[in-house]
């Protein structure tokens, strides 16, 4: 274990923690990996394997025996592990919301013990059902009812959001919030749903693009990069503690046309089938038909908002994988 501070990512195997590594390295910081592999991969991290400054823990969170050393020695705690992916969401629904519930406690707490500052990553999925055409982190939340699968997910990382207050105004625990919205980019997995690795991957191989219902739902998608840019920007902001902010892209797409964007990107033979959603998941699955973030807060904040375009985003993760 590194004497000397380091920083703290949990769940940094995964596509967007292993990004965040290679920022923070490159800038002489240590850094400790705490991940046990369930949604991650140590491939990720292949890149970084044998760099003196990174320590990887194969490990969850709750079963980390070494968890209080770590945090009382880090500089900062980036808590990016949990249960992500529609179909994870769907399928296995109890794990998501021991592991998103649980593991978030338990880091909080012992966080709150050291007094080390905690960014937690928290999704745009807590927005729900809501109708509106772009959301602002002040506004009300509607999640569906608890025998729609569909909001657990929602819901488990909404109580991430409200525990992290709580400990904020309760323990003085220096905490931000961060609502992403559909982050994509090389290492990303199609295997939990993620659509845009999804269309890559089957496009590549000259198959049918599947489009669920009509297509005309739309969506932000934010490149990597830029995600990792604003988070490490709000980690060392100190007007950034106790709020919550989006970080996400505002160029809107419908999934039919980024459908169709990634066929003509990778000159690709492929076609599109349409597919309704009682097909593709269980009886009962809902969606938002649009959700798009307004990132005012966060360029006031850390003056940063996502800027690489979704033609651009295409053509990196495409090449990379």
């Amino acid at each position: 274990m590194p004497d000397a501070k380091h920083i703290l990512i949990t769940g940094g195997a995964g596509f967007i923690g292993s990004h965040l590594i290679e920022r923070l390295l490159p800038a002489g910081k240590k850094i400790v990996v705490i991940d046990d592999c369930s949604t991650g991969s140590l491939e990720n991290l292949k890149p970084f394997a044998t760099h003196p400054e990174l320590t990887v823990i194969q490990s969850k969170v709750s079963q980390c025996k070494q968890l209080s050393e770590i945090v009382a020695n880090a500089e900062s705690i980036y808590h990016l592990a949990a249960a992500v992916g529609v179909e994870l969401v769907v399928s296995s629904p109890i794990h998501v919301l021991e592991t998103n519930l649980h593991e978030t406690e338990i880091i909080l707490e012992v966080a709150a013990a050291h007094g080390t500052p905690i960014l937690l990553t928290s999704t745009s999925e807590v927005y729900g059902k809501s109708q509106k055409p772009a959301f602002t982190e002040e506004d009300d939340l509607l999640i569906g009812p608890p025998h729609r699968g569909r909001w657990s997910y929602a819901c488990s990382k909404l109580m991430d959001e409200f525990l992290a207050m709580a400990y904020a105004k309760e323990r003085s625990l220096p905490v931000v919030i961060a609502r992403l919205f559909n982050t994509v980019g090389p290492r990303q997995t199609g295997r939990y749903g993620m659509v845009l690795p999804r269309f890559i991957a089957t496009a590549k191989a000259g198959q049918p693009l599947k489009v669920y219902e009509d297509g005309r739902q739309t969506r932000c998608f934010c490149y990597v990069q830029d995600t990792v840019e604003a988070l490490t920007r709000l980690q060392n902001c100190p007007a950034a503690r106790s709020e919550v902010f989006n970080i996400g892209s505002t160029e809107e797409i419908s999934i039919l046309e980024l459908a169709q964007q990634v066929i003509h990107a990778l000159n690709s033979k492929s076609t599109i089938e349409f597919l309704p959603y009682n097909q593709a998941y269980a009886p009962g699955f809902e969606d938002m038909r649009r959700r798009k973030p307004v990132v005012d807060k966060l360029f006031k904040t850390i003056d940063f908002q996502p800027s690489t375009s979704l033609r651009r985003i295409i053509e990196l993760t495409a090449s990379a994988s």
